[in-house]
């Protein structure tokens, strides 16, 4: 079982982490048992994401198991995420070990804040272009950039995509294909 973990925090943009948590759940529905994955906060206490969702995590930054992959959304509320030292420090000790360490929107600007990104091919929510290239990011306008270990994703909806990028990585393209099949999202994930 490959446990993933995608991390949220306060004003944390829903769907950057409701597509990759829908997606990398699903492959469960086809082979039991592929995924565990977990939603992580600094504490215990229920999130308020950007649009109002309220959100209990599973676990926290102290209690959390080494993961295989971690997720990092944005949304308005990685500002702040960007300069908490918990979570930055969370962030890079999970990666060391992590078989991938991954971003949605501006968490990318996240795990750049953690160091992760300098000198890599990353990409971000258009908007974010600039600010991501003040951290020696060479910033590319895919949905899906893999840079070694380090996989980022373009704008909101792109968590999908990462999502069904991350099953071909770890399950292959078949499995990939057909999570997405199922949740009617049409795509060839060959071409992603």
């Amino acid at each position: 079982m490959i446990t993933i973990g995608i991390l949220i925090f306060p004003q944390v943009e829903e769907l950057d982490f409701v597509a990759p948590f829908e997606v990398l759940s699903y492959s469960n529905k086809i082979t039991p048992d592929s995924t565990r994955v977990l939603l992580i906060a600094e504490n215990s206490d229920p999130i308020e994401a950007f649009n109002g969702m309220k959100v209990i995590p599973h676990t926290t930054l102290a209690t959390c198991p080494p993961l295989d992959i971690i997720v990092v959304p944005g949304g308005k509320g990685r500002l702040a995420a960007m300069r908490n030292t918990a979570i930055t420090e969370f962030i890079r000790a999970q990666s060391h070990h992590a078989k991938f360490t991954a971003s949605v929107c501006t968490g990318a600007l996240i795990l750049a804040a953690a160091g992760l990104l300098a000198n890599k091919k990353a990409t971000t929510y258009h908007t974010a272009f600039d600010e991501l290239k003040t951290y020696t990011v060479d910033v590319l306008t895919q949905k899906v950039v893999q840079d070694g270990r380090i996989i980022t994703s373009a704008g909101v909806s792109s968590g999908i995509e990462l999502g069904l990028y991350l099953l071909k990585l770890l399950f292959g393209a078949s499995m990939a294909q057909e999570v997405a099949d199922k949740i009617e999202y049409s795509i060839n994930v060959e071409q992603i």
